[in-house]
């Protein structure tokens, strides 16, 4: 692996990406009331090169660390929830190319990234029991590879260049990059669920598609065991988390500042000077801070982990453990507080037209994506017994 020389400091980085951020969160109300997915703000972040922050600056990135990445993601996901999700499996794939020993894969693969490329996934099946088991097949020889099946939750790939599968070849779990628009490839926008709507996170079907071998991404895709991989896309979705609340109670807080109705029994005369309402406030606010203060602590142990090639075992279960006990925390604290926000006013606050029901419905849907109950039991679990904690399968091909 080549060392990367020093990256942009995140005052660099704020200068860069925050103008883009603004410009995105002025039209997240429209967006979500139109359920217009966001092709032109993707295309405002691909031309920033966000989807390079990881990349080395030798190879035309930023050369973040992993701490700086989460920073950016968090303030990304105040301005719109539905973009640092969509773009979860762009992340470890760049991490992939870092720790990739093919050097001149990982050069042509981190130059592509640093010239606006993105990938998508098409991982889960509908219909299948555990995430181990694909219907979608991966046949022919390495360098004629032909790829048929149905992928659902295939988060942002209606954004991304490349579309990331998991398959089966022969009985033994394999991965492979795909060209978005090649022959064959199908996406859909039907992902239903009430929140986290413009994440692209529909149907995708491959029919007869055609892959070159040097995208097949070999037989380790999918093997049990010790992986950085779980720990990093569960803290994005934390990360998320994080945006949405700090989201929240920046709109609450306009909100409540602007509004001079209130009730015949409230102690003050202006709900901005209501000390019940300034609780309301409080307690939102509280929320992003830990929210974030948890995310940024377990990037720093991410950090270690990466630096040291992501193949030492007591770092990799630090960051397991770390990523399962801030879910605990973050998850339960901003769903409270994104519930609790509607006791600010009355049913005026419940407008369609503000839409502040989306910071609730986007936290719960993010939230389910890793649930909180068997997080819960893996910590019990390892404190009281030692056990092992539960991998996801690895997202890597080493």
């Amino acid at each position: 692996m080549t060392t990367s020389t020093a990256g942009y400091t995140d005052v660099q980085l704020d200068e860069i990406f925050d103008p883009i951020y603004a410009r995105i969160a002025d039209g997240a109300v429209a967006r979500e009331v139109d359920r217009r997915l966001a092709y032109d703000e993707v295309g405002w972040l691909r031309d920033a090169k966000f989807g390079a922050l990881r990349v080395p600056v030798e190879f035309g990135g930023y050369g973040a660390t992993v701490r700086q990445l989460f920073r950016q993601l968090i303030k990304l996901a105040a301005a719109e929830s539905n973009l640092p999700q969509a773009l979860r499996v762009h992340w470890s794939f760049v991490e992939d190319q870092l720790l990739s020993t093919d050097e001149q894969a990982r050069a042509t693969w981190l130059t592509a990234v640093a010239e606006g490329k993105l990938v998508g996934n098409a991982i889960t099946e509908p219909g299948v029991g555990a995430v181990d088991r694909y219907r979608t097949t991966v046949t022919g020889p390495d360098d004629a590879l032909v790829v048929n099946g149905t992928k659902y939750y295939s988060t942002g790939s209606l954004y991304s260049d490349y579309i990331l599968i998991a398959g089966d070849r022969d009985g033994e779990r394999v991965g492979v990059l795909v060209d978005a628009d090649a022959p064959g490839v199908v996406q859909h926008d039907d992902w239903d669920g009430f929140g986290q709507r413009l994440t692209a996170s529909g149907t995708t079907e491959f029919t007869e598609v055609k892959v070159a071998g040097d995208r097949l991404l070999g037989p380790g895709y999918g093997v049990a065991g010790r992986t950085y991989g779980t720990s990093y896309l569960q803290l994005v979705q934390l990360a998320v988390l994080a945006g949405i609340a700090q989201r929240a109670t920046d709109d609450t807080a306009a909100w409540v500042r602007e509004r001079t109705r209130t009730y015949t029994h409230a102690v003050a005369d202006l709900p901005r000077e209501d000390p019940l309402v300034q609780q309301v406030i409080g307690r939102l606010s509280s929320a992003a801070f830990s929210a974030r203060a948890a995310v940024l602590d377990v990037a720093d142990t991410l950090d270690a982990v990466l630096d040291q090639g992501a193949s030492d075992p007591d770092l990799l279960d630090a960051a397991e453990f770390d990523v399962a006990r801030a879910q605990a925390a973050v998850i339960p604290a901003v769903l409270d507080a994104t519930t609790h926000l509607f006791e600010v006013g009355g049913a005026s606050i419940t407008s369609e037209r503000l839409r502040l029901d989306r910071h609730w419905r986007n936290a719960r849907t993010i939230s389910v994506h890793n649930p909180l109950i068997y997080k819960l039991q893996s910590v019990g679990n390892r404190i009281l017994n030692g056990a092992e904690l539960p991998y996801a399968w690895s997202a890597g091909a080493r």
